[in-house]
């Protein structure tokens, strides 16, 4: 792994977690400055800066607390995010799937802004924040919707929406947005235990479901 200066860090940092926090849900994990990590954490801090997310912003801190299981996930996080077979726009869409089912505003907030990016049209993630079957889908949104929402809910795939998805994604997608789904369930389990907040100023869900 590289090596990136504290100063880098430390920004990254700052970039990514500690913006935001409510007073009345502070964090759990406390962020830790390079000065405060142990060999093993910085080098984890290290390849995350250098890498294409840039920022040590989510689940990472709290990660740091178990750097070898922290670096493990984070190369997992990196190839699904940014390598996967899935394209982009279907890819952040289980995403903001997973930040819904699991009301986690930090995860919203971060990858509303990158299914945007990539495609999504806002009224479909207005009526996933909602809650709601969203309306207007193309057919491969409502493939994906349909497999992330049944796996989620009754922990098997039936065929229709398997073939569904299959027809979109074929073999490597299947297991790609599986995986997808399993990663990001963990990473809100990671910001909602800890209670990382998102920024005051950021796209957050509503309020149940």
């Amino acid at each position: 792994m590289g090596k990136t200066s504290g100063p880098v860090i430390a920004t990254a940092l700052g970039l990514g977690i500690a913006a935001g926090a409510p007073a009345e849900a502070a964090e759990r994990f406390p962020t830790l400055t390079p000065e405060q990590m142990t060999p093993a954490q910085r080098q984890v801090a290290d390849a995350i800066v250098a890498g294409p997310r840039k920022t040590m912003g989510g689940p990472f801190n709290a990660w740091l607390r178990s750097p070898e299981l922290a670096d493990k996930l984070q190369q997992v996080g990196e190839h699904l995010r940014f390598h996967s077979s899935v394209p982009p726009r279907l890819n952040e869409f289980a995403i903001l799937m997973t930040a819904r089912a699991w009301d986690a505003d930090y995860e919203w907030s971060a990858h509303y802004p990158l299914a945007m990016k990539a495609g999504l049209k806002p009224a479909i993630a207005a009526d996933l924040a909602a809650g709601k079957r969203p309306g207007g889908m193309a057919a491969d949104e409502a493939a994906v919707y349909d497999f992330v929402t049944e796996l989620r809910r009754t922990h098997r795939v039936a065929d229709p929406a398997y073939a569904a998805a299959h027809k979109v994604l074929g073999d490597q997608g299947i297991i790609d947005l599986v995986a997808l789904s399993g990663y990001y369930d963990l990473v809100s389990m990671t910001l909602n235990t800890a209670q990382v907040a998102a920024p005051a100023d950021a796209p957050k869900l509503p309020p149940g479901r």
